[in-house]
């Protein structure tokens, strides 16, 4: 946030951002990072699940870190979309944009007067994506959904928690692979666009994200038959592949062995040449069939050593292995540091925040924070008045009407 001109991958780019939870404020997070111009549609009525407190406990609806985490260089304007000037206003937008993102349930924002067919009458090209749990055709379209829902329906549930034990469900984690997943649609279509002149209606399903990204558990079960259930650490092909204690409380180091040659290299390290004369590890396959009393000779290895300085003598063996780190370590970590991963960015009622940049370093059009994430209705005048033209008079009578709230 010094200042220093930097190209915008997304300059001249303007989004109508009708998200709200996570997964639709994240990917126009990433838009808008990357020099979008992304306007956040907001009502009073319905606040944002961020802004009122969902993921972290706040009293101030402006002051709360995961909405300013997750909206970051984004305009906000205030609408009641139950007016009929609060719709009016909002199809006055989509009339000067390239982009409209929503993730209501089905038929909501057709009641709004403001779905895909409408907005193409208002801007021909626009390019419009409607995520929901299921899609926004087939005989459970009106389904309603959060992470956990999206993770069990998509599959993934089933293949995640300890052999043995119950599915579990994943949370957040899937939301982020739902926000970068329409991120990437979105700029599919904008390039479309640009090719050919033509926007789209871009239909983008919870459920099938998640799917999309277990293909190997649908492969197993339409080779062979069977229905993979989960194995918690463990790997269907590498042994040892699991996370094991260390010296500390509640330490950990991940390690995962594939070839004959680490496994050698491992048994190195740990000074236990017994290990690799082992007739039950002498090959991978031996190791894989032998993993619980593996395991159990390596942790009780492994719990003797620090995770960081047994981390350092296995990688320079050749052995793939990592501290498991909390919060704390990698905002700490050297290597995060010297890769920028945690930005600084000041708001005004949270102090200095560190929001985590994008995975990705664009070497010529950078993603970057210019702006916290707003204020409720902190926007309201540059939008209104200076890109739509309502006159002050006009808008103080939308104002005493409701329609900003």
């Amino acid at each position: 946030m010094d200042g220093t001109p930097i190209k915008a991958a997304l300059a001249g780019v303007r989004v109508v951002d009708f998200t709200w939870a996570a997964s639709g404020p994240l990917c126009t997070l990433y838009l808008a990072l990357l020099g979008a111009e992304v306007i956040k549609i907001e009502s009073g009525r319905s606040l944002d699940l961020a802004r009122r407190g969902y993921y972290t406990l706040v009293d101030d609806i402006d002051a709360s870190p995961n909405f300013n985490d997750m909206n970051l260089n984004k305009l906000t304007v205030p609408l009641d979309m139950g007016t009929d000037k609060g719709r009016e206003l909002a199809r006055r937008l989509v009339a000067v944009s390239d982009v409209a993102i929503q993730n209501f349930r089905p038929g909501v924002i057709d009641r709004w007067g403001l779905g895909y067919e409408e907005l193409r009458k208002i801007r021909p090209d626009i390019v419009m994506l409607s995520s929901s749990t299921s899609g926004q055709t087939g005989p459970e379209r009106d389904l309603p959904g959060y992470a956990t829902t999206f993770g069990a329906y998509g599959g993934l549930g089933y293949v995640t928690g300890h052999e043995g034990g119950p599915a579990t469900e994943i949370w957040d984690s899937v939301d982020m692979r739902l926000g970068t997943s329409i991120a990437l649609a979105v700029l599919m279509a904008l390039y479309h666009r640009r090719k050919t002149g033509q926007g789209q209606h871009i239909d983008l399903s919870s459920r099938e994200v998640i799917s999309s990204n277990i293909g190997d558990v649908f492969l197993e079960y339409f080779m062979t038959g069977r229905v993979p259930g989960p194995q918690g650490n463990r790997d269907e092909i590498m042994a040892p592949h699991n996370c094991y204690p260390c010296r500390g409380d509640d330490r950990w180091i991940s390690i995962a062995v594939a070839t004959d040659g680490e496994w050698r290299a491992l048994c190195r390290v740990a000074r236990r040449p017994e290990w690799a004369e082992e007739p039950r590890f002498a090959d991978p396959y031996s190791r894989w069939r032998h993993q619980d009393e593996l395991d159990g000779l390596l942790a009780r290895w492994t719990r003797r050593h620090t995770a960081e300085a047994l981390t350092r003598r296995l990688q320079r063996a050749g052995v793939a292995a990592m501290p498991s780190m909390d919060a704390r370590d990698v905002y700490d970590d050297a290597h995060s540091k010297s890769r920028g991963i945690f930005w600084d960015v000041p708001h005004p009622k949270l102090g200095m925040t560190h929001p985590v940049r994008p995975p990705w370093l664009l070497s010529e059009t950078p993603a970057r924070p210019v702006r916290y994430g707003p204020m409720f209705g902190q926007d309201l005048e540059p939008v209104v008045s200076d890109l739509l033209g309502i006159s002050q008079r006009d808008r103080e009578a939308m104002a005493a009407a409701g329609v900003f709230q």
